[in-house]
């Protein structure tokens, strides 16, 4: 071979290999052999790569007491055939810890895998699309300064804004997640997922100076969504839907289920500075149930002091379709707070939809005390014109007002179309029904509730010839007579009494049923001094 072809064959072996090596370096890797079954990863293992790798119908198995640094993304997953299946991450092992549908306690930490944030981000969160992933028995502790979201489900960044890209399909089971005593977490779970549930969990320590502070919030997820015996703790709110525009355009949160749940806040937080507004608070959602739940201790601090407020908000301008309709509120037990409910009929800042189909029936309502709590110590804060709601079968005991009213101009306040309230056992207090600039009673009930129907209560002071018809009245200082041992909190008919008497209509809540809705919860309250 003379020189030059020796050179041009040199040349092109370089040239080829130089090409092999390019194509080698810019190939896509190929993907991660998947794990199928149980998957061990111990402490100081690499958990993203068990959460990269796992098969659907996988589960992955952290060491109990190990902790996790990191901040974890689960994946959206290819199901093929059959129905999905979804993978699991767990702490190993049963052993002194809670079975399912028991409640997780912060006793059981130590038996508990955790995962901690590296840094100031969620240490957990969903890929857009994510879907059929389950957590159980795993502890989450608080983000580096009570930063943020300790859990993120969805976004409600501009990069959710369609409904295919929104996770779903998650459960949350038996988790122990809480904030830092000293710093707090703004807070728990961002709930901006599709289908998901939450149950038998213990979210505890959030709250924030400044700024609110949930338990549990979201406000671009489209639900449905179950929340089931829990225990959330929260300064500002404990469990929030709404409070910042939607991404996705036209969304309201609906088909909600909160049952069984304890929502509460320490005592020890009275007097200091985080934030506290309410218990249960909807902005934007739709078709919700609210049932069998133990709410207490709200406060006159950041908001008046309500336990329970609805009102329909177009938070920044851009989402005038917000509404808070269709919702149910039953068989709970509500106590200790500065007010029972606020229900706002629309957004007093921005164009909103309106507040609709409120039903609130068999409910115990007791210690709404303005002394004790701050606050106004009425039952019902009713403002705006809200449409279509019925207050039924309650009992309540409150210092304050029946129902303040407000909204509109003197001569031609907001009106409240199709209020009902009937069947409910109630203090008169000094105004009773007082709508604004009018006079309390009959005037105000036409004025703002026109067409009302309000009858078969039994109403503790106050004048019969204020009122309509319909209605008994008794003295004031008979009301805790009526029941077993009002003072204690047991708000069961006495025997002989007026509630108990055979063939008087019924009135006040099936406070039986109510009391053993709420048993379990009762037994297991984190006591407060």
């Amino acid at each position: 071979m003379t020189r030059p072809s020796l050179v041009r064959v040199l040349l092109v072996g370089i040239v080829c290999t130089a090409a092999a090596a390019l194509i080698a370096a810019t190939a896509p890797a190929s993907a991660p052999t998947a794990l199928q079954g149980t998957i061990d990863v111990p402490e100081g293992g690499d958990l993203q790569d068990a959460i990269e790798r796992a098969a659907p119908g996988s589960t992955i198995v952290l060491a109990p007491g190990a902790t996790y640094v990191g901040n974890f993304t689960l994946r959206a997953k290819k199901h093929t055939g059959g129905s999905p299946r979804p993978v699991t991450i767990r702490t190993g092992g049963d052993t002194g810890l809670p079975g399912e549908d028991e409640r997780i306690r912060p006793e059981h930490a130590a038996r508990l895998a955790k995962l901690r944030s590296a840094n100031r981000q969620p240490v957990l969160r969903t890929e857009p699309g994510a879907r059929h992933w389950r957590l159980e028995l795993l502890e989450f502790p608080p983000i580096r300064d009570g930063f943020g979201d300790v859990m993120t489900l969805g976004t409600g960044a501009a990069s959710q804004n369609d409904l295919g890209s929104v996770p779903g399909d998650i459960v949350i089971d038996r988790i122990y997640m809480h904030g830092d005593p000293e710093k707090g977490q703004k807070r728990g779970i961002a709930l901006n997922s599709g289908a998901t549930t939450i149950i038998n969990s213990h979210i505890s320590g959030i709250k924030a100076i400044g700024q609110d502070s949930q338990a549990i919030g979201g406000w671009n997820g489209p639900g449905p969504y179950r929340i089931e015996n829990n225990y959330l703790e929260a300064a500002g709110e404990n469990f929030m839907l709404g409070g910042a525009d939607p991404q996705i355009p036209g969304l309201v949160t609906e088909d909600v289920v909160f049952r069984r749940n304890h929502l509460s806040k320490p005592l020890e937080w009275r007097g200091q500075r985080w934030v506290v507004k309410n218990l249960f608070q909807l902005k934007n959602a739709r078709k919700v149930l609210v049932e069998e739940n133990l709410m207490e201790y709200s406060w006159r601090h950041g908001q008046v002091g309500y336990a329970i407020v609805l009102s329909p908000r177009n938070q920044d301008g851009r989402a005038e379709w917000t509404t808070v309709e269709d919702v149910t509120i039953r068989r709970n037990l509500v106590r200790h707070a500065g007010g029972g409910m606020q229900i706002i009929g629309e957004d007093s800042n921005h164009p909103s939809g309106p507040t609709r189909g409120i039903r609130v029936v068999d409910n115990v309502f007791y210690d709404l005390d303005a002394r004790q709590w701050g606050g106004t110590g009425a039952f019902a804060l009713i403002g705006d014109g809200p449409r279509d709601v019925t207050i039924e079968n309650n009992t309540i005991s409150q210092s304050g007002n029946i129902v303040m009213a407000y909204g509109g101009r003197k001569e031609s306040p907001s009106q409240v179309e199709n209020f009902v309230f009937r069947g409910n056992v109630i203090r008169h207090n000094s105004y009773g029904v007082h709508g604004a600039d009018r006079a309390p009673g009959q005037d105000s009930l036409e004025a703002f509730f026109p067409g009302a129907v309000f009858s078969g209560n039994v109403i503790a002071g106050g004048s019969a010839r204020r009122y309509p018809d319909g209605n008994r009245f008794v003295d004031a200082g008979d009301f805790e007579g009526m029941f077993v041992a009002a003072a204690k909190g047991d708000f069961r008919p006495a025997p002989g009494g007026l509630l108990a008497k055979p063939g008087a209509p019924r009135a006040g809540a099936n406070v039986e049923a109510v009391m053993s809705a709420v048993a379990d919860i009762l037994k297991t309250a984190e006591r407060q001094p």
